[in-house]
C-alpha cells in the first residue's frame, strides 16, 4: 500500500502499486511542484481522452494513473526512484559533495580559491583593490631582510663588476657573460619546478623583443661607463633616468605636475655639478651612463605598451625572459666589436692577477650577483609598495656609491660630494611626487 499526504493534511488518498507495498509519507515540502503539476495534467488527460478513460474504481484509476506516469517519467512518483530516506537526505548529500569537491553552494564549476580570480579577471580594478587590500604588510624584519639582500647583492655585483674591468677591459664579452649567468640561473629555477614556468607563445615573443633590445642598451652601456669611469661617477649620473623618463612620457602623451617638473631640476643640477668636478671624468663614461638611461627608460615604457595582453607573467618570469633575449642580441655583437682582443686580453688579466681561479671566480661572481640584485629588485617590489620601493632604490645608490668609493678609494671632491647628493635628493624628491600623481590618479578612477 502506498499512502500520500498531499498539502492539505487532511485529505489522504491511498493507492495500489504492483506487488511491492511501501507506506510512504511525502509531505508537500518534499515533492517537486513540477512533478506535481505533470501528476494533475496527467490525471486531466486519463479523465478528458475518451481513449483513456474507463469507469473503474477510484483505486484502481489512481493505480494506472501512476503506473503510467511511471512509464512517462521514468520512476515512479516523488522525486526519485530512491527510497524516502535517500530523498530526504539529499540536501545533506549535496552538502558532503561541496565540501568534497570545493564547491560553493549552487554547484559552482569552480573552486572556492578561484572565484575571487574569477571576478578580478571580469573587473581588473576591482581585482587590484582587492589584491592590494588582502595582501598583508611586510613586517620590519621581513623589509630590513628584503633590502639586506637587494643591498649586498647589489654592492657585489659593482664591487667585482670594477674589479674584472680593471684587468679586463672589455665590457661587451662581460656584459655577454652576466646575461649568460642570468639565463642559466632562469632555466634551473624552472627546470627544477622552483620558479612556475610562464605560458610561452609567439605572439609573447614577439612582444618582448622590443623591451629586451632596449635592455640590452641599457646594460652595455651601463658596462662601458663602468669600465672608463669610477663606480661612483657611472652612478650619480644614472640617477638622472627620471628626468629621461619624464622627457619621453612627455613626448608619448603622458602629463605631470608642475611638482614632478620641479623635482628633476637639482638632478639635473647634481648630476652636472658631480660630472664637473669628477677626477676620473671620461666622455666615453659619461655617454655611457647617459646612453644606459635611455635604454632603460624605453625599456619601461615599451613594456607598458607592448605586453598589456600578458599581464599572467610575474615580474621574474619576464625578466628572465628578457635576459634570455639580451643575450641573443648581444653576444653577436660583442664578436664582432672586440672578439678579436679577448684571447690577449685574458693572457694580461691572468698575468696581473696571479692565479687563473681568481679570475674565474670573479667573473663567476659578477654575473651571479647581476641576476641576483635584479632578481630581489622584483621580489622586493613584490613584498612592499611602489612608493617604498622608489625611496629604496634611492638609498641603494647612496649605500653603493659609498662602499665603492670606501673600497677603490676613490678621490671625492667636496663640490662632487655636494653635486652627488644634490642628484640623489632630487631623486628622492621625483618618487615623491610621482607616488602623489599616482594616488590621486587612483582616486579620480575610483
Amino acid at each position: 500500500m502506498l499512502t500520500l499526504n498531499p498539502s492539505c493534511p487532511s485529505s489522504t488518498v491511498t493507492f495500489s502499486q504492483s506487488r511491492h507495498q511501501h507506506p510512504i509519507n511525502a509531505s508537500s515540502s518534499l515533492l517537486n511542484p513540477n512533478l506535481l503539476n505533470r501528476i494533475q495534467i496527467q490525471r486531466t488527460l486519463h479523465t478528458s481522452s475518451p481513449l483513456l478513460h474507463k469507469p473503474t474504481s477510484p483505486k484502481l484509476e489512481a493505480s494506472t494513473k501512476v503506473s503510467s506516469f511511471t512509464r512517462i517519467y521514468g520512476h515512479p512518483i516523488g522525486i526519485s526512484s530512491k527510497p524516502i530516506y535517500q530523498v530526504q537526505d539529499w540536501g545533506s548529500k549535496i552538502s558532503q559533495l561541496n565540501k568534497t569537491c570545493g564547491f560553493p553552494s549552487g554547484f559552482s564549476s569552480k573552486p572556492r580559491s578561484q572565484i575571487p580570480k574569477a571576478a578580478s579577471e571580469a573587473n581588473p580594478e576591482r581585482g587590484e583593490s582587492e589584491a592590494a587590500v588582502s595582501k598583508p604588510k611586510a613586517t620590519t624584519a621581513q623589509l630590513a631582510l628584503i633590502f639586506g639582500l637587494w643591498y649586498f647583492q647589489n654592492i657585489v655585483f659593482n664591487i667585482y663588476n670594477k674589479k674584472i674591468l680593471n684587468i679586463f677591459p672589455f665590457p661587451w664579452l662581460l656584459a655577454s657573460f652576466q646575461l649568460f649567468a642570468g639565463s642559466v640561473w632562469m632555466l634551473v629555477l624552472w627546470s627544477l619546478k622552483l620558479q612556475p614556468s610562464p605560458q610561452i607563445s609567439k605572439p609573447f615573443i614577439v612582444a618582448l623583443l622590443g623591451p629586451a633590445l632596449f635592455h640590452t642598451i641599457g646594460h652595455i652601456s651601463a658596462c662601458v661607463s663602468f669600465s672608463k669611469v669610477a663606480v661612483s661617477f657611472t652612478h650619480v649620473i644614472k640617477s638622472s633616468e627620471p628626468v629621461f623618463s619624464v622627457v619621453f612620457s612627455s613626448f608619448l602623451g603622458d602629463s605631470y605636475p608642475l611638482q614632478v617638473w620641479l623635482s628633476i631640476l637639482p638632478i639635473v643640477l647634481g648630476c652636472s655639478l658631480a660630472a664637473i668636478t669628477e677626477v676620473s671624468f671620461n666622455f666615453q663614461g659619461l655617454w655611457g651612463a647617459l646612453i644606459s638611461n635611455v635604454g632603460f627608460v624605453l625599456r619601461n615604457i615599451y613594456s607598458k605598451r607592448s605586453l598589456q595582453n600578458f599581464k599572467e607573467v610575474d615580474g621574474l618570469n619576464l625578466y628572465g625572459w628578457i635576459t634570455i633575449l639580451s643575450l641573443l642580441y648581444l653576444f653577436p655583437v660583442a664578436i664582432f666589436v672586440e672578439g678579436s682582443q679577448w684571447v690577449q686580453g685574458y693572457h694580461r688579466a691572468i698575468a696581473t692577477v696571479g692565479k687563473p681561479s681568481t679570475f674565474y671566480i670573479w667573473v663567476l661572481l659578477s654575473g651571479v650577483f647581476y641576476h641576483l640584485y635584479n632578481q630581489s629588485s622584483y621580489q622586493a617590489l613584490d613584498e612592499i609598495s611602489p612608493l617604498t620601493f622608489s625611496v629604496g632604490n634611492t638609498m641603494k645608490r647612496v649605500v653603493v656609491i659609498v662602499s665603492t668609493v670606501l673600497v677603490f678609494r676613490n678621490p671625492v671632491r667636496p663640490l662632487n660630494a655636494l653635486g652627488s647628493a644634490l642628484a640623489i635628493f632630487g631623486t628622492f624628491l621625483y618618487s615623491q611626487a610621482t607616488a602623489t600623481k599616482k594616488q590621486k590618479g587612483g582616486e579620480k578612477k575610483n
